[in-house]
């Protein structure tokens, strides 16, 4: 079985029709994309902190709880999924490094 960013949207999506009462998911989503984005940086932190301290087994599950928040953060503000694989896709036509080296300086 392989699980991907599209089947976690899409249950994302169903979990988002469901009552505040029953779904946590619904919850976060009802409370506003400020608390979304605040849940996505408290799960980013712990990621960070798993992976500067080794822990591999906290880093993977951090790391799930990060692509979720980011997933219900992107509902909550209206964001598909597709539009973000879409900017990654544009990305992979030149090297991270000549991309900012044509940036103009700041």
């Amino acid at each position: 079985m392989s699980f991907t960013l599209e089947d976690l949207e899409a249950r994302i999506a169903v979990r988002a029709a469901a009552s505040p009462e029953e779904s946590y998911t619904a919850k976060l989503l009802a409370r506003g994309v400020a608390k979304c984005a605040q849940k996505l940086g408290e799960e980013a932190t712990e990621a960070v902190i798993a992976a500067v301290t080794g822990d591999k087994p906290e880093l993977v599950k951090e790391a799930a709880d990060v692509l979720y928040h980011l997933t219900v953060v992107l509902r909550a503000a209206d964001v598909p999924l597709a539009q973000v694989m879409a900017e990654l896709e544009t990305r992979t036509a030149q090297s991270g490094l000549a991309e900012k080296a044509a940036r103009k300086p700041e």
